[in-house]
């Protein structure tokens, strides 16, 4: 039976881009369901599933991930892998689609849960946003701060994999491309004043990037306080082909948990948290030389 592929907010299950995604599970927040509730439909999901892989962003309030551990506790169960991840919410998003698509493929439990790790790797994350003054998750310059002030400013900024900010229209707004083929999936805080191909990220940034398609999808609400902004596009870009996301998570050397059983990548177990003994695999993420999927740029 496949693996479930779970996100703590609605806004974070984009639409499948094929026709054998499964659907995401989403589990609600401490303030929209008692306890008691989220323990009986966690019950029924692993009786139904069998391992349940739960994304949610670091940055959810601390009730969101105490409430996660609780019924993870309470049930006693170890087919439940949380994932804390330190992306924005879009890319939460997108990478909890990529383990949605890859369910369907012959990969145990433990090996999928270990995937959401590897992929992140192959993430492009950032926004195009009209202020940066209370942007705290990528280091912003002083003169970038004064800039924000200024009527009409925008900056481009990437979060993920390596921190960058340069300012709209200033003679070097490029962000650093993927060096692979990527789709890119944009959500407008305001999509009426954005139509395809005129805003820096639809035109400018996916034509640099050269991406193989745009798919525009609504802005997670959480995306404002992650940002601090509420006029932003955020974007992601990722790798789109299904073969090249099983040539990558099966290219990497698997073990055996010593404690639970699970396969796993890498240097921890995503289901028990055990790590791999000292003389048992590399880190997480690094694939070996003689098996690394060429990820290169189509002419």
């Amino acid at each position: 039976m496949p693996t479930a592929i779970a996100v703590t907010s609605r806004e974070l299950v984009l639409p499948p881009t094929d026709g054998q995604t499964p659907p995401a599970v989403v589990l609600p927040p401490p303030d929209e369901q008692p306890l008691e509730t989220a323990l009986a439909e966690t019950a029924a999901l692993l009786d139904r599933q069998g391992h349940l892989v739960v994304l949610h962003p670091a940055a959810d309030p601390p009730a969101v991930a105490q409430r996660l551990h609780t019924v993870r506790a309470l049930l006693e169960s170890d087919r439940i892998a949380l994932l804390p991840l330190e992306l924005p919410p879009l890319a939460v998003a997108v990478l909890a689609r990529q383990l949605r698509r890859l369910t369907v493929c012959d990969l145990s439990p433990g090996v999928l849960a270990c995937a959401a790790r590897l992929l992140t790797h192959y993430l492009h994350a950032g926004a195009r946003l009209n202020s940066v003054a209370r942007l705290d998750r990528v280091p912003v310059g002083l003169t970038s701060h004064v800039s924000s002030w200024l009527p009409g400013a925008q900056f481009g900024v990437l979060a993920h994999p390596t921190p960058k900010l340069v300012r709209i229209g200033g003679g070097e707004d490029t962000l650093p491309a993927p060096g692979y083929p990527t789709e890119l999936t944009v959500a407008h805080s305001h999509p009426d004043q954005h139509p395809r191909g005129t805003d820096w990220v639809t035109g400018t940034l996916a034509a640099q990037w050269r991406t193989s398609g745009v798919q525009e999808v609504p802005l997670p609400a959480q995306s404002a306080r992650w940002w601090g902004t509420g006029r932003l596009t955020e974007f992601t870009a990722a790798i789109a082909d299904l073969s090249v996301l099983y040539q990558l998570v099966t290219s990497v050397r698997r073990t055996g948990c010593h404690w639970c059983g699970q396969d796993l990548l890498g240097d921890r177990c995503a289901f028990c948290s055990a790590p791999v003994p000292r003389d048992g695999g590399g880190p997480l993420g690094a694939l070996p030389a003689t098996t690394r999927p060429a990820l290169t740029r189509r002419p």
